[in-house]
């Protein structure tokens, strides 16, 4: 077995962000974001190759573990951060982005320093095959992104620096009470009492003889733990104050990658409780926190006044609609979940970074009736931002309406009607309401601003993006798609 794209997963974004301390000039430290960006990507599809082709691989006696899920949920993070390295060169190269940060100077490499790390925390997340060290990688990033969030060092970037932390925080504390509970509970079954006892393969292979209600126990820690770094209602509250003051290309990855990754800790939560604590039980609790999860979004989103803000409300409804995939199981459930976590990944990333144009290019991000006119004043920021919109409400032939039409279908497989209405209801209240945001803001009275689009690196990656949705709404290339069903099979086969 071929270790080098995990060795090099996590040893580039380490090396980069210590090189980026020690460099002073822009230019290079932007080349080595660039570089390590697409080197991490390089790395996770030749690991997602190694995983089509073997179906699982185990490294340094099982502590760090690769089969199709993990390697689903790795490329998902290097995508995201290779479609957001481009965006930040030209984010930090615009005056508004420092707002009392130096550009090139001490702060820039700060930033560029725990964006490697926050990239190397959450790449060890879902390539660790241990439980305790996938909860040490967890908190890694919460203590990376947290001084990210707090960049700008504003008090209202402080505040949602404290309260992420906080709540964080909380929420990794009931993570590691089920993580000692299913350790527990593994040692009186097996007997186990080594560090490798937390192993996955070691768990999995003996979760149908643990004590049942210690891992109920655990999964109900462990859903209120992982849950509020996903940002699971009523566990999301932090994520509107921390997506609205974190630099942009930041909170894009929060939104995407680091939702995928806690979400990761609560699937492979489930594939171990599900035999010991039943697959109803499990099924049930994510279903009804993803159920929850979209309703909580829908008020927020109707009379919200802010666009991150309204982005941050949207990931929860998406985060909501991924567990609800999850919780309604058979061959549906799961495979709609990958599929939205694909989609979302590649959609969310360009809702932010047309928000950051926007916001750049006004001064503020306010979506009032004051405010409208993009078309005519970003056109291509403008245009992109009613794609995206439309992309990311599941309107056809965007790729989400495939993956909460499978979702639905899911539903309707088990039998539960009232679930498949309640949930388009919410999907349509979401639509108006987002719709109803962003129609104002692109095609309202042009304002008395200047034309703007002129920075290519936050101007071209917006129509390669928006062209990359629509091309897999209808085609994904072969190997992507093996490894998202794969993916989907492994869930599946939860008892």
């Amino acid at each position: 077995m071929n270790a080098m794209p995990v060795a090099l997963l996590l040893s580039i974004p380490l090396a980069a962000a210590a090189a980026t301390l020690f460099l002073r000039r822009r230019a290079l430290i932007e080349a080595v974001h660039l570089t390590a960006a697409a080197a991490i990507f390089l790395s996770a599809a030749f690991l997602g190759r190694d995983v089509l082709a073997a179906g699982r691989l185990s490294f340094f006696h099982g502590f760090f573990h690769a089969d199709a899920l993990s390697a689903l949920v790795t490329l998902l993070t290097a995508m995201v951060f290779l479609i957001a390295a481009p965006y930040t060169v030209g984010f930090f190269r615009h005056p508004a982005a420092a707002e009392g940060a130096s550009p090139g100077g001490k702060d820039i490499r700060n930033y560029h320093a725990l964006t490697h790390l926050f990239v190397f925390t959450l790449l060890a997340v879902s390539l660790t095959g241990n439980l305790g060290l996938m909860w040490v990688a967890l908190e890694g990033a919460t203590l990376a992104s947290v001084f990210l969030v707090a960049f700008y060092g504003k008090p209202t970037s402080l505040e949602a620096a404290w309260k992420y932390a906080i709540l964080g925080g909380v929420g990794l504390s009931m993570a590691l009470f089920g993580t000692i509970l299913t350790y527990y509970a593994a040692h009186q079954a097996t007997g186990g009492e080594t560090w490798e006892a937390l192993n996955w393969p070691f768990l999995a292979s003996a979760s149908r003889s643990f004590d049942p209600l210690v891992m109920r126990l655990a999964f109900i820690l462990i859903l209120l733990g992982y849950g509020t770094k996903a940002g699971l209602a009523p566990m999301h509250t932090w994520k509107p104050d921390a997506y609205s003051e974190a630099p942009v290309p930041v909170a894009a990855l929060m939104a995407t990658a680091m939702l995928n990754c806690a979400l990761y800790g609560l699937m492979r939560f489930s594939l171990l409780a599900a035999p010991a604590a039943g697959a109803a039980f499990t099924a049930n609790l994510l279903a009804l926190f993803g159920i929850l999860s979209i309703a909580v979004a829908v008020p927020f989103i109707l009379v919200q006044r802010s666009a991150r803000r309204l982005l941050a409300y949207s990931s929860i409804e998406h985060c909501g609609i991924i567990s609800l995939g999850l919780g309604l199981g058979g061959p549906l459930g799961p495979l709609g979940a990958m599929l939205h976590m694909l989609y979302h990944s590649a959609a969310k990333p360009l809702l932010f970074f047309c928000a950051g144009n926007f916001q750049q290019h006004t001064g503020n991000d306010t979506l009032r009736k004051s405010a409208g006119g993009l078309i005519h004043v970003l056109p291509v920021t403008g245009a992109a931002f009613f794609a995206a919109a439309l992309a990311v409400t599941g309107t056809p032939p965007f790729p989400l309406f495939l993956s909460e039409f499978t979702i639905l279908r899911a539903a309707f497989a088990r039998g539960m009607l009232w679930v498949a209405l309640l949930v388009v209801a919410l999907l349509v209240a979401i639509f108006a309401g987002l719709f109803s945001h962003v129609s104002r803001l692109v095609f309202g009275p042009r304002p008395d601003l200047p034309r703007g689009d002129l920075n290519r690196w936050t101007t071209w990656p917006l129509p390669v993006l928006a062209t990359a949705l629509l091309v897999i709404s209808f085609w994904i290339p072969a190997p992507l798609l093996a490894l998202v069903e794969a993916a989907a099979k492994t869930l599946e086969a939860r008892p």
